[in-house]
Parts: C-alpha cells; sequence; structure tokens
C-alpha cells in the first residue's frame, strides 16, 4: 500500500479508501465487516461513509452503513485508523434526501452538531478524523448536472457561519479535520479564503466523482488540489462499476448496482458506453484488467489523495485493492488520452 498525507496534516492516509455506501442495501453488516478486515490486511487504515448512507437513501436504512462500520470500529485500534463520515446537505435537487435529521439540513450550528453526535453515536467512537461537508449548502451542478442555473435570493448559511461551528466541534474534540465534497472551484476557493483571513479551519481535501469517463475535476479543481494542498478523495473511479465492462453490451448481471437502481443512470449516456468500450478494448489490448486499470489511473494523479472504491464482493474488493500494484505504461496512458480526445468527459 502507499500513504499520502492529508492535506497540510500530519495525517497518512492509504492511496485506496475502502467506500461503504453499499452497506445496508446490497450488503449486510457481515458482509460490511469482511471487507473491513480485507482492506485493513491490504494496508488501507482510510474508510469513508456518511450519514446518508446506504445509497440509495431511504428513511428506513438511514444510518445503517455507520452503525455497520461502528460494531466493527470498536473491536480494533481506533488510533490506527482515519474515519471519514459526511453531513448531508440541503434537499435542493429532487433526488437529495428529505428524511435525515427530519429535514434540518442547513449547514448551522444546531444542525452540524446533531449530525455530528449522531454518526459519533452510530460509529461508536469519540472522534472523526475527517467531516466532510457532503454537499454545498447552495444550488450547484453537480451529481451529473451539466448545466449552471443560479438561484438568486437563495436561503444558505454563509461559509464563514460553517467554518465556525466546524470550528467549535474541532475544539470540543469531536473533529479533527474538515473537507468538502461535490464542491466547485469558487466554493472550495471560499471555504479557504475564510480559513485564511478569519483563522477559521482551513478544509483538507475535496471528495468529487474522478474517472476515465469524468475527469472535469481537471479543469480548475486539479490546480487548486496541488497549489492548497488540498487533494481528491476520488469518489466513483469504477462510475459505478461501468469501466470494469461488466454492462457492455446490454449486460446487466443480477445483484449489480445499476441493474438493481433506475436511479443511477449517470453512466448509462451513449458516449460513456461507447467510451467505456475503448476502455476496456485497451486494458484487454495490454492484458490489463480493465476495472484495475481505470483504478490506477485515477490512483497515479498528482492531485489525488486517495482513491475510494467500494465493492459488493470481496472478490471484487481484493481485485480492486490489487490494482494499486498496477503501473501503467507510457503507451496504456497515451492511448487513455486519445481515447478522451473522442470521448471528452462522457458522464461529466
Amino acid at each position: 500500500m502507499q500513504y499520502r498525507k492529508l492535506g497540510a496534516t500530519d495525517i497518512e492516509v492509504s492511496a485506496i479508501c475502502l467506500g461503504t455506501m453499499t452497506w445496508g442495501e446490497q450488503n449486510t453488516e457481515s458482509d460490511a465487516h469482511a471487507q473491513l478486515d480485507l482492506a485493513v490486511a491490504h494496508g488501507v487504515n482510510f474508510i469513508d461513509t456518511a450519514e446518508m448512507y446506504p445509497v440509495p437513501p431511504r428513511a428506513e436504512t438511514q444510518g445503517r452503513t455507520e452503525t455497520y462500520l461502528g460494531t466493527w470500529l470498536e473491536r480494533q485500534p481506533r488510533d490506527k485508523l482515519i474515519i471519514a463520515t459526511k453531513a448531508a446537505g440541503a434537499a435542493r435537487m429532487p433526488h437529495n434526501p428529505r428524511h435525515v435529521r427530519g429535514g434540518r439540513y442547513s449547514f448551522n450550528r444546531a444542525n452540524l452538531e446533531e449530525a455530528v453526535n449522531d454518526s459519533l453515536r452510530r460509529l461508536r467512537t469519540d472522534y472523526i478524523d475527517l467531516y466532510q461537508l457532503h454537499w454545498p449548502d447552495r444550488t450547484v451542478n453537480i451529481f451529473g448536472q451539466r448545466e449552471y442555473a443560479h438561484a438568486d435570493n437563495e436561503d444558505t448559511v454563509p461559509i464563514d457561519e460553517t467554518l465556525e461551528a466546524l470550528d467549535g466541534l474541532i475544539r470540543a474534540g469531536k473533529i479533527r479535520h474538515v473537507g468538502v465534497s461535490n464542491e466547485t472551484p469558487w466554493g472550495v476557493m471560499r471555504f479557504l479564503h475564510e480559513a485564511e483571513t478569519r483563522g477559521l479551519p482551513r478544509i483538507v481535501s475535496i471528495q468529487n466523482p474522478y474517472s476515465l469517463v469524468t475527469r472535469g475535476f481537471e479543469m480548475g479543481l486539479s490546480e487548486i488540489s496541488i497549489r492548497e494542498n488540498c487533494g481528491l478523495l476520488a469518489y466513483s473511479p469504477l462510475a459505478f462499476g461501468v469501466l470494469s465492462g461488466k454492462y457492455l453490451d446490454g449486460a446487466r448481471p443480477a445483484g449489480a448496482r445499476i441493474t438493481m437502481f433506475e436511479r443511477f443512470q449517470r453512466y448509462n449516456g451513449a458516449n460513456t458506453v461507447a467510451a467505456t468500450a475503448e476502455y476496456v478494448k485497451l486494458a484487454r489490448e495490454h492484458g490489463l484488467d480493465p476495472a484495475q486499470m481505470a483504478l490506477a489511473f485515477v490512483t497515479s494523479r498528482r492531485f489525488v489523495t486517495s482513491n475510494i472504491i467500494g465493492a459488493t464482493t470481496v472478490e471484487q474488493l481484493k481485485s480492486n485493492l490489487d490494482s494499486i500494484d498496477l503501473t501503467l505504461s507510457s503507451d496504456v496512458l497515451a492511448a487513455i488520452e486519445s481515447v478522451q480526445r473522442r470521448y471528452p468527459n462522457p458522464a461529466c
């Protein structure tokens, strides 16, 4: 395993992070614990979850993922693990959940204190290493939405007020560091500016989507990550499994996420399918596993702090973990760029 600094902190996190959003929906508690045991055995020390999980979000299952992690975590050496979780944002888009914390979503002091306390209880721990804002408390084009439609006179919590609330949680010893997720270049720079000018906590990471078919992060945010020492925690590096090739030619494997849930349509577009076919062909021509090639590409990017992988079976997880040992050749990287030029960011 490789390890990298989390922002300007003294924390070293594994270059592969274990994602958890299937636990409690597609995975049982015993499945979750088996995945955790396997990941830790491979050197993973970084685990990412959220109060909203599992996904798809439902009131009946909300919080179950943190609970599964908590029943495992209480038997582990806590100081050897880096636990990240997230506070759900305001329900401004149709698919945003409206049941978490009784619909109290704004990133103000009262709501963030409630969210943190609930997560600590489910996680069975005294502190959270990295506490992230799951998506902005304002209208932005995220989750595959390309167009930006500005919302005038929107009721939002100012970023400095949110950072003041998070600062209180750090001083109380409940969280160690803060990060953002699904953020824009403007939002990241505002968080950094408020921290610098007001002496508030500095964000140490950005958790956004990044994969062979979603390289939008490179246009703006990648420079910020490098220059501001605020690295990417890349989620959906396999585009919900699409880049493994298992959905090509219309295949819908039993138990797979896109097979089970109609809401996951972001990676089903014609150009995404065409690009995926090219990447899968490329991998096989070079004797590579398509999923491992896709993961190795993400992990190799300079602006990536950690690559968040998820799986529904330990066999999938083992293969994904082994991608850390794969270094892509210059020929493969050049061929990847050729596909990207023909199908630029088909899934945003």
